[in-house]
């Protein structure tokens, strides 16, 4: 009798076999599921650039200064708060002659850009073109993004669940089962903003990039004169997950 207990004890002990294991974990249905939802942008970021040569090393700095401040000066007029005004890039640069001669620099090369968020959209034409008037002469990055990305984002979560839920019922339903409870669920997102950018010396300038800008936007002149239209972006969620078979 004990014999027969301790067989029965360590058969109980036993791990699943693999075919037993393998059917098991084939009892669910794995699916996926994407959505997409457009939103109007309240938010654009702009990095803007300034460059000034000179073979002198203080003349090129001094008028790389000027036209910054002139910057500057610009977008506090137009009511921009200091806050949202950044000046996140600086570097000098001393080029040579084409010999490779490292004795003294040729000319020197002084950048600077400068970062601006806009929150009233409607300024962001008048924005670019007073800056392009003041000092500015590379426009680096306009994007445009939406200051409720969370929202969003939950929103085209729940459309990917309630899409994953539709194809496992329908493949449940083909197969004469049905679905059960969810096993694991996994989520990844993208989108939310939309980007157009260049950066220095490469051959696009300023005027360039807003005419780039105002063709990829979807601008183009409205009825009431408006030049530039921001258009729409995109936020985009999808879900894999597992459903038990009942």
């Amino acid at each position: 009798m004990i014999h027969r207990f301790l067989i029965a004890a360590a058969l109980l002990a036993l791990p699943l076999s693999p075919a037993f294991a393998a059917e098991a974990e084939q009892r669910s249905i794995n699916v996926s599921g994407s959505a997409e939802v457009k939103v109007v942008p309240d938010l654009i970021l702009l990095d803007v650039g300034v460059e000034s040569r000179h073979a002198q090393l203080d003349q090129a700095k001094r008028s790389n200064d000027e036209n910054v401040a002139k910057a500057l000066a610009f977008l506090k007029r137009s009511g921009v708060p200091d806050k949202d005004v950044q000046t996140d890039f600086i570097s000098i640069e001393p080029t040579y002659h084409s010999d490779y001669s490292f004795t003294k620099p040729q000319i020197y090369i002084v950048r600077k850009s400068i970062g601006i968020k806009l929150s009233r959209i409607g300024d962001l034409e008048n924005v670019l073109t007073g800056l392009l008037s003041s000092g500015v002469q590379y426009i680096h990055g306009i994007e445009f993004r939406t200051s409720q990305l969370r929202k969003h984002r939950d929103a085209a979560r729940a459309l990917a669940v309630q899409a994953a839920k539709e194809k496992a019922d329908a493949l449940a339903a083909e197969l004469g089962v049905r679905r059960g409870p969810a096993l694991n669920v996994s989520e990844s997102y993208s989108g939310g903003w939309w980007r157009s950018g260049s950066r220095w010396g490469n051959g696009m300038s300023g005027g360039q990039m807003v005419q780039n800008v105002m063709q990829n936007s979807g601008g183009g002149e409205s009825g009431d004169g408006e030049t530039l239209s921001v258009g729409q972006i995109s936020v985009s969620a999808s879900v894999s997950t597992s459903f038990a078979i009942e």
